[in-house]
Order: C-alpha cells, then structure tokens, then sequence
C-alpha cells in the first residue's frame, strides 16, 4: 500500500486514510459544507478501559511500531481519531471555497504528487496529531503524560484548580517518535514531506499562550496561577491557509561547503525558504474536471459574486430556488426560555455546470 510513497507520507496517509475512511466519514456523512462548529467527537473523554484499547490499535492499519506504542497508551488509539477529526474538518473549512476542496476522492494519488495542496494535507494532519495529543495529556485521557511542565505549578495543584495546561512538549516529542522523524534524507521528496509536516507542528507551536487564573478573597488575585494553553485549532488551520496561499516551489541544490543536498527556491527576506514556509515540488492541476485527484468542480455550490467565476471555471453555473426554515421571531418568556416561530425563506442556489 505504502511502497510508492516517501516514508513521512505514508505513515500519515496510513492515518488519515485507514482510520478516516472506517470511522470518520461514514460516522458524520460529511459534505463539505459543515459550519466551523466541530461537531461532537463520537468518542469517550476516558481512556478505554481493559483490553479495549488494544482492538483499536489492532484496527488500525499502522507499522509494527506504532502499533506497539499505540497499546502501551490506552489513549492513544482514540487520540489519533480525534486528530483524523480535526483536520478533516479544517481542510474542508479552510478550501470550502477552492476548486480542490480537501475531498477524499483522489487522496492516494494527491499524496504521491509534491503539490502544494499535498503540502498542506501533511502540514494540517500533522498539526492536528500534535493538538489532539497535547489536548489529551491535559484532559486526562493519555495515561503516560500529565499537564505541562509550567515552572511554579505542581500538577496536583494544577488538578485542583482545574488549570492543567496544555503539554505541547510532551505532545512534540512523541509525534516525532511515532512518525519516525530521526535523521534529514537525502531523498528531495521526503525532505521537502519532512519539512511540511514540522511546518504543521510550530503552526502549533506558536498558538501556545500563557492564560493565568486569579485566586483569593473575592477574586482579589492574592494568588495567580498560570498555565499554558493552545489557540483552538480553527486559528492553526486559518495559519495553514495562510501558509499555503504563500507556498513557495522549491528543487534540490548541493551545498558547496558542506557537499548536502538541500532545498532551495526563490529569495525572499534574504533567503530561499523559512522553516515556517510550505513548500512544493510541482505545479498543481486545475481541479477542474474530474481526474485521479479530485472530482471536479461540477455540481459545487458558489457565491455568485464571489467564487462562482473562479470555482466553476468560465463554465457557468445553474440557478435554482430553494426553500429553507428558520427560526424568527424570538421572545423571551419568564421565565427563562425563548419561544420562536418558524419563517419559509425562498433563496436563490448557485451551482456549477458540468459542461
């Protein structure tokens, strides 16, 4: 299954595609048009008990040694479905309005391609792997990490006050371990992967803010706690957009000093790539039509003044009236609930045309 792909492709496409594709899509029958309200995890926030844990790891279609480590963490198994989660979702939000709109379709292939688009499914998966775990070691749910190693809170107090913070060191570690990441290749393709999926990990890295919490008489802040804490994970995938709009096209160069093989691209702010930047091998196709990449755009809802042009490609598109309830009216009754009629709005659809 893996033996085409680089080897930091393959172990997250073993990820995204064996747990997204047996549980994910076919428990939340998603669309692509979600709002950016995740739904609820259909998982416990206690850690499997007994020998469960080990039929989930046995599920999963993931190397000898992930799979060790994945029984030795009873959390760990339903840790990496939360992560599939997570980026599913953001993908989805963040291309909602592009012609490649994170589908599912083409996927594998997408994943052996150096595209921009493959760029981001790696930065994105691997952000979310690293968000889920520190969020799990706070949360209680893996057994062999705690909250944060903050100076000045022990982790009993940091239970008692409900303040844990979010352990991104711990998380950083482990990912690293799990996927593998020991030494730099010499293959241009796993470096240029390598470099993406720790793009995703200091995206991250730089939501961690300190969030403190007063305590004493009458909030009187005689005593402050503080702990550190993750930005949630819509403003990580709205970096990662950012990231990806600004990626630059890189190819393999042979450092005279050193006699390595590196990566370089354009010059900008003085040198060829930042470790925060994305980076690709290849032009992407257009994602017009359908192909072994994606589906197409044809049947894809616009906005008529502003994605309509661009994401239906000079085809056109049909026009369509919709019926839609809504809530209207609303009043609040003592006490205390709202009462609300239901109002029929009549709305015009736009969707792209096949030919």
């Amino acid at each position: 299954m893996c033996s085409r792909l680089p080897r930091t492709a393959c172990l997250l496409r073993l990820i995204e595609l064996c747990i997204l594709l047996s549980h994910t899509a076919a428990y939340f029958g998603l669309t692509g048009r979600e709002p950016l309200v995740f739904l609820p995890a259909p998982f416990s926030n206690e850690p499997p008990t007994g020998k469960a844990h080990l039929k989930q790891c046995e599920q999963m279609t993931l190397a000898r040694r992930q799979k060790r480590l994945c029984r030795r963490e009873p959390g760990l198994a339903e840790t990496l479905r939360e992560s599939v989660r997570l980026s599913l979702l953001e993908c989805r939000y963040q291309f909602r309005n592009e012609r490649w709109n994170c589908s599912l379709d083409g996927r594998g292939s997408l994943l052996k391609r150096g595209f921009k688009e493959t760029a981001f499914l790696l930065a994105v998966s691997s952000a979310a792997l690293s968000h889920a775990l520190a969020k799990a070691c706070s949360s209680g749910r893996m057994e062999r990490c705690t909250c944060d190693d903050s100076p000045g809170i022990q982790h009993r107090e940091a239970w008692q006050w409900g303040v844990c913070g979010d352990n991104l060191k711990y998380s950083t570690k482990f990912l690293k371990k799990f996927l593998g990441q020991k030494r730099v290749s010499k293959d241009l393709r796993a470096q240029i992967d390598s470099h993406n999926i720790n793009v995703g990990i200091r995206a991250v890295k730089s939501g961690l803010k300190t969030t403190c919490k007063c305590h004493g008489v009458s909030g009187s802040c005689a005593v402050r706690t503080c702990w550190k804490q993750l930005s949630p994970f819509h403003d990580t995938g709205r970096l990662l957009k950012f990231r990806y709009d600004t990626a630059l096209r890189v190819l393999s160069v042979t450092n005279a000093a050193t006699g390595e093989t590196e990566l370089a691209g354009p010059r900008r702010h003085g040198q060829s790539h930042r470790s925060t930047d994305l980076v690709f091998l290849e032009d992407s196709p257009s994602f017009c039509r359908p192909s072994r990449y994606s589906p197409g755009t044809a049947g894809r809802s616009c906005a008529k003044d502003t994605s309509c042009q661009s994401l239906c490609c000079g085809r056109g598109y049909n026009t369509a009236m919709h019926l839609t309830t809504l809530s209207c009216h609303c009043q609040v009754r003592w006490c205390c609930h709202v009462e609300c009629q239901t109002c029929v709005r009549e709305e015009e659809v736009y969707t792209c045309k096949n030919t």
